[in-house]
């Protein structure tokens, strides 16, 4: 199995710490190392893995050769620009071709938190076995373990008949629900986290990105020709149109397709609040992550690791303080962050993006 990371992304949700420069997979918000050298480190552990590679922008590529053990220049795959996930996918998808056809490849985000290794392991190499014996569409789904809203879900279908055990037919996808819709689907017992994990042949891929994203297809196949030749493939790549896999692919296919229900610790660490979640709180429920303190307050989060930073009389606030902003924004609102880094955007103080 060949392993893709997708490490592209911006983080704005996590401003004023992350940046583009700097973007959250490239942090260590949640422990010593960066939020993709934890995924690397995780996928390295996987004996079946015959190699690791990130997809990037250009201006990432760089800051992830200096920071990440284990990857070298031939790891990185450049997407010379954002385009959502499904060109990103078929580009690895590719590169990886160019190799072994067949291969199976296997989709990770760059920055997810996984804990209980062992069954991590069990949910990959049964998705693996799927695609590879029955070149069939696979995903991970994981156990939810409250009604969130902050994840997207997947509809599993019927139990599968046959020597793969926690996979059932895959029904569909739902982005994230409001309260009610999640306490259902939570109490149904058919739905599952979406971890954002996938497996299949490249081949398999390749032919359902030919048979229900044409356009797509057609770029790849220009790009194929430019990347064999080790031409540039901007003029052909600024052509495509953004495009997501689930919709693109994975909410098209109708047969086929698979979901290895996971019962491993996952977290996709999309905000403040979930870095609350994960990390040790006091007495008072309070996460001060660096020199801070909090008085007459609780269920905060204060992250000041080289200035210190007081919290007095408030209750559910999240406080970030870097060298040159400060971030103070109530735990019910965190997910304006992202709208905040596209008004500074708009207010042209590129020094802070």
């Amino acid at each position: 199995m060949y392993c893709v990371i997708m490490a592209g992304g911006s983080g704005t949700r996590f401003w004023p710490l992350s940046r583009k420069i700097k973007p959250k997979q490239l942090l260590n918000i949640i422990g010593q190392e960066t939020m993709l050298q934890m995924t690397v480190d995780r996928l390295q552990k996987l004996s079946f893995v015959e190699k690791i590679f990130i997809v990037t922008s250009p201006e990432l590529a760089e800051s992830i050769l200096i920071s990440t053990k284990g990857i070298s220049e031939k790891n990185l795959i450049i997407e010379p620009s954002g385009k959502n996930t499904a060109p990103c996918i078929g580009l690895a998808a590719l590169k990886i071709s160019m190799l072994q056809s067949d291969a199976v490849m296997g989709v990770f985000p760059a920055d997810h938190l996984i804990e209980n290794y062992s069954e991590f392991l069990q949910s990959i190499k049964t998705a693996d076995l799927l695609a590879k014996e029955k070149q069939s569409v696979v995903t991970i789904g994981v156990t939810p373990t409250f009604s969130s809203t902050a994840f997207g879900y997947i509809h599993k279908g019927e139990r599968c008949d046959s020597q793969f055990s926690d996979v059932y037919l895959l029904k569909g996808f739902t982005e994230k629900p409001d309260a009610q819709t999640a306490g259902k689907y939570v109490s149904s017992g058919d739905y599952l986290w979406n971890s954002g994990m996938f497996l299949w042949r490249v081949n398999v891929l390749l032919n359902l990105i030919k048979s229900h994203m044409p356009d797509l297809h057609r770029h790849l196949d220009k790009i194929k020709s430019l990347m064999e030749s080790e031409e540039d493939i901007t003029p052909v790549w600024d052509k495509i149109t953004p495009q997501s896999i689930d919709y693109g692919i994975m909410e098209q296919v109708s047969s086929n397709s698979f979901v290895v229900k996971a019962d491993f610790e996952w977290n996709d660490v999309g905000s403040w609040n979930a870095v609350y979640d994960i990390l040790p709180k006091d007495n008072e429920n309070n996460v001060i992550h660096g020199n801070g303190i909090v008085l007459s307050g609780s269920d905060n989060l204060i992250h000041s690791p080289n200035h210190f930073t007081a919290v007095v009389g408030l209750d559910n606030v999240v406080v970030v303080h870097t060298e040159d902003a400060t971030l103070v924004v109530h735990k019910d609102k965190v997910e304006k962050v992202k709208t905040l880094v596209k008004h500074i955007s708009e207010a042209g103080k590129k020094e802070l993006l």
